[in-house]
């Protein structure tokens, strides 16, 4: 039987891709870090083990009889040589034969991008993978965002008046497991976005008509910084979120594709179906 190893199993794609496979018949297993923790968060279906990027202890058992690897890049680690080349090559020892990687759109294009250096030291491996280059996800704003948004009526991020083509991460996970099912999608990489391209103001409008209170959008660069360094995280995390959001500014993160409406064969879930089906995170 197919086993499927997933990463990131705690976060919000990887936990929708756990559930989608559940459906399938295959061997599925989460990758945590402490699977006790972790318990409240899974499904009482899914078996998990102990895996750490940082920790090569846990790479053997983890690996262990893997066919395929949903790969998750942890947000706090960007040394990419270090913290995650090493899992990697532990991967191909095991004899994993396909990697599904949850990429950012334009890694290609990008090399500052620790997604980009994670394509490039696949490829270099050999192991067979499939790039999802992913753009900016919905998600973001009940996650990351959702105390501006809730708190401050502030949708406070630093895309200036650029277009982003936002993806339902339901749709991210969709695609996800048909590439780790289905065979073709070896060595293909796939840029998924959403049916339509829009600037924060409008994002902004869409909150406020299904939320029934304002929300205001906030493009101040040195505000961002000040806000998202005071509530927690770290410089090198804040830079990387401020080069995505400048590719936003500069108009870089509107281009539509159609590869998510192919894949699943339907339109993509569109930002406000993900607004009213998420309303109670900001109320």
């Amino acid at each position: 039987m197919l086993k499927i190893l997933v990463t990131g199993a705690t976060g919000n794609v990887g936990q929708e891709v756990l559930r989608l496979l559940l459906s399938h018949d295959c061997d599925v297993c989460a990758a945590v870090r402490n699977p006790n923790s972790a318990k409240h968060l899974l499904d009482s279906n899914i078996k998990s083990v102990p895996f750490d990027f940082t920790n090569p202890d846990t790479f053997y058992h983890a690996f262990l009889q893997v066919n395929k690897i949903f790969l998750v890049r942890p947000p706090a680690l960007a040394n990419i040589r270090l913290q995650i080349a090493p899992a990697l090559d532990a991967a191909k020892l095991a004899g994993v034969e396909h990697i599904v990687f949850l990429s950012i759109l334009g890694a290609e294009r990008n090399r500052f991008l620790p997604h980009s250096k994670i394509e490039h030291y696949i490829k270099q491996l050999g192991i067979k993978a499939t790039f999802l280059r992913c753009s900016f996800f919905m998600q973001n704003l009940n996650t990351t965002h959702r105390e501006d948004i809730k708190t401050r009526g502030e949708l406070l991020l630093p895309a200036g008046n650029g277009k982003t083509s936002f993806i339902d991460i339901r749709d991210i996970a969709a695609v996800a497991v048909r590439t780790l099912i289905e065979d073709g999608h070896q060595s293909r990489a796939y840029a998924l976005t959403g049916k339509k391209a829009l600037t924060y103001y409008e994002v902004a409008d869409i909150f406020t008509s299904v939320l029934g209170k304002p929300i205001r959008y906030n493009p101040s660069l040195v505000k961002f910084v000040q806000q998202m360094h005071s509530s927690g995280l770290s410089i090198n995390f804040i830079l990387v979120m401020v080069a995505i959001y400048t590719t936003a500014r500069l108009g870089l993160a509107g281009n539509i594709t159609s590869d998510t409406e192919q894949l699943l064969n339907r339109l993509p879930l569109t930002m406000r179906q993900y607004v009213e089906d998420y309303r109670h995170f900001w109320l």
